[in-house]
Formats: structure tokens, sequence, C-alpha cells
């Protein structure tokens, strides 16, 4: 069954994948989007729903934007490479510390405070599958933004040490979703609607 969309911007909030860590001074990767993978929303992105739009940005020398929580008065750095691979939406950029919020963004992902990125995105084609699961099948994708609270718990921030007050890399930890977590964004996603 095919989804007809309006032409809105939406968000999908991710962990940071195991390999995301700040390296070498502001220097951020990971990934940002998974595909197969169900979100917290019932969504999963199939593979290759961002080739059409990355095309697009290389065709025209534009740049994937990197904001601080989807604010688009904050950008807070650059992304240099955003590609699909096997397993998602694989980003590296640098984290601007000359602005106060990149700068604040580069402590809090630092100490462990920040652990999330998410994308901003229209949906250009989507399907329901059996399970009731949107399918998104191509994506016009905007920015990719650090966030406070992610929508896809699968994957996890990884620290590497790159200052020496730092604390050790984390490994990736289960796919099962924090109830917890889950139920402060919900509550925080009402009060925001209300």
């Amino acid at each position: 069954m095919m989804i007809q969309e309006e032409p809105h911007l939406e968000t999908k909030f991710a962990r940071f994948g195991e390999g995301l860590a700040l390296t070498e001074g502001e220097v951020i990767d990971g990934y940002a989007s998974l595909f197969g993978t169900p979100d917290q929303g019932r969504d999963i992105v199939n593979r290759g729903a961002y080739a059409t739009s990355l095309a697009l940005h290389a065709k025209r020398g534009s740049k994937i934007k990197m904001l601080w929580q989807h604010d688009p008065a904050h950008p807070i750095g650059v992304w240099d490479e955003v590609v699909e691979d096997e397993v998602g939406l694989r980003v590296k950029g640098r984290l601007l510390t000359e602005t106060q919020k990149g700068a604040e963004a580069a402590a809090l992902v630092r100490a462990g405070a920040i652990e999330g990125l998410s994308i901003g995105y229209r949906t250009v084609r989507a399907s329901r599958d059996k399970e009731g699961h949107r399918r998104l099948e191509e994506l016009q994708l905007w920015e990719v933004s650090l966030v406070t609270f992610p929508m896809l718990p699968s994957a996890r921030l990884v620290r590497q040490a790159s200052h020496p007050s730092a604390p050790p890399a984390q490994s990736a930890k289960s796919d099962a979703p924090d109830e917890g977590l889950r139920a402060l964004a919900e509550a925080l996603r009402a009060a925001i609607t209300c």
C-alpha cells in the first residue's frame, strides 16, 4: 500500500551508532540512520532511501546541514561526508568550536551527555508493510542534528578519548528500547503538541 505524504519536514532520531566518536579534536563519525531497523515511531528506512537526495546534493555542490536539536538558527558544524553503506546513513563531520553552540555540543558529546543523532527529511515515497510499519523508500535529506532524545535506540555512541579527561570508549548496548527514556520522550512530545 503506497502512502501519499504531504511535503513537510519530518525528523527521525537515532542514537549514535557504534563507531561514532569525537576524535581528532572535534570530528564526529557514525550512523545517523540504520537500514531495516524499526524506530519507536514504527518507521523503517529502506536501503537506498537517501540515494537520490545525496546525488542531487552532489550535483548542486550543496551540503547536508549539521544543526543543534533541529534548530536552523544553530548550525554547529559541517558534515564532510554523508554516504549510504550496507548498514545505513554514515556521517562524518566537524563540530565548529568557534561557535558557542558548537563548543557546547563538543563538550556535551565528550562528557556523554548527548548521545543522539537525528535526521531532518521530507518523505518522497513510503508504503506500509504487513506489520504496520511505514517503510521509508525515498527521502529528501535536509539535515542531520545532534539531539538529546533519539528515536532509534539500537544505535549507540562510542566515545573515543581525544582529551585526557574523556571517559573510555563504550561498546554498543542491546537493541532493547530504554522504556524510561521512551516514556520521557513521549511525555515531552505530548507537552510540546498541547
